[in-house]
């Protein structure tokens, strides 16, 4: 058996006939750039998320730099985020000359631990960015009411987590902004790079809408300093396509993780989600001792696996300057060594996890 850990071309023979289709009135229309669908996608993700605003751009780092750009953010201003995450979360902050701050994060849900963020504010401190790590929003409850104590923005970065809820509400609706990543693998993912922008402030949302084009509030002049982000129309065409079966497939990915926990919750630790929250699980990752064995026996017997983040961003070469060391945040430090992530997504087959549990099962046994 060898198992697909994305299943990215399983679901494209499903909606093929609307991907194409779709494709093709594009290309009938020759409309490459902001055409009609771009502003149709808009609007559907608008009713998905119940955000008032969804501006769509060109990728999802993309999409936290224009968040960035439209608060404002200046040199040395600092932001709070966490270390145990995609290089794009902090690697943004340092493009726009802020100080990315890092604090450690929660060990049963590997997102920023909310309860040490007070103690790294600063007077140059300006947002908080909490990222909803593998599909799980953090806790916005205590983020929000720190960020309104000391008058901070927040900004969620929601790359992995399209579709999740905190307290019924989407992520997409939370925070001051909130981004997201169309990336192929993403649970919502387009055929190429792209990315979303989410707020209620109107104010925001007419300098992202400027900022994505250049900075332009009509052609050829330039009310801000931009960027070329937008979304190409063939991208919005597909995420079109795919969006009308997105809810279905969430359900679909919340039975496939309920599965792999029901049936290794005795043998590994498995995802912990949190009462008030639901899911997207872009990724289904559990801790492991003796990874490189355990993924080595796996891939012999046609079962991929992946690491997310085998180096936590403080102790990358990039953020050497900011001076931070082996041992600062012992949490993501261990979480980088025994994170372990199974394939997953709304297509994967019975007959494959039953493969990849009994499979996984019988070399913790061995091992142990």
């Amino acid at each position: 058996m060898d198992i697909d850990f994305a299943n990215l071309q399983v679901q494209y023979q499903k909606y093929k006939v609307d991907i194409d289709g779709n494709i093709q009135a594009v290309l009938n229309k020759s409309n490459y750039i902001m055409g009609e669908e771009v502003r149709e996608l808009e609007r559907a993700l608008e009713e998905f998320t119940g955000a008032k605003h969804a501006i769509t751009c060109s990728s999802g780092t993309d999409a936290l730099l224009l968040a960035m750009m439209a608060m404002d953010i200046q040199p040395d201003d600092e932001i709070i985020t966490t270390p145990f995450t995609f290089i794009a979360t902090a690697e943004t902050i340092a493009l726009m000359k802020a100080k990315p701050v890092f604090i450690d994060i929660e060990s049963d849900t590997f997102n920023i631990d909310a309860n040490l963020i007070e103690a790294a504010i600063t007077d140059k401190t300006k947002a908080i960015m909490p990222v909803s790590l593998f599909g799980q929003p953090a806790d916005m409850d205590a983020i929000q009411a720190i960020a309104d104590k000391y008058n901070l923005k927040v900004i969620i970065d929601g790359a992995q987590s399209f579709g999740s809820t905190y307290n019924g509400k989407t992520d997409s609706n939370l925070g001051n902004m909130s981004t997201t990543s169309f990336f192929p693998a993403k649970p919502l993912g387009c055929y190429g790079d792209g990315g979303a922008v989410f707020t209620n402030n109107d104010e925001f949302a007419e300098r992202i809408k400027m900022m994505r084009a250049h900075g332009q509030n009509k052609r050829y002049h330039h009310k801000y300093i931009g960027m070329g982000g937008r979304l190409d129309t063939i991208q919005a065409a597909i995420l079109l396509a795919k969006l009308p079966h997105y809810t279905q497939e969430l359900v679909d990915r919340q039975q496939v993780a309920q599965h792999y926990t029901d049936a290794l919750s005795d043998s590994v630790q498995v995802p912990v989600i949190k009462s008030n929250r639901s899911s997207a699980w872009a990724q289904y990752t559990v801790r492991v001792d003796n990874r490189g064995t355990l993924q080595a026996k796996l891939k012999d017997n046609g079962i991929p696996t992946a690491v997310y983040y085998p180096v936590s961003l403080h102790l990358q070469k990039c953020f050497q300057y900011l001076n931070y060391k082996q041992g600062d945040f012992p949490i993501s430090e261990q979480a980088s060594e025994e994170v372990m992530s199974l394939p997953i997504s709304a297509h994967i087959t019975d007959i494959e996890q039953k493969h990849i549990i009994s499979n996984l099962v019988s070399y913790l046994i061995n091992i142990k």
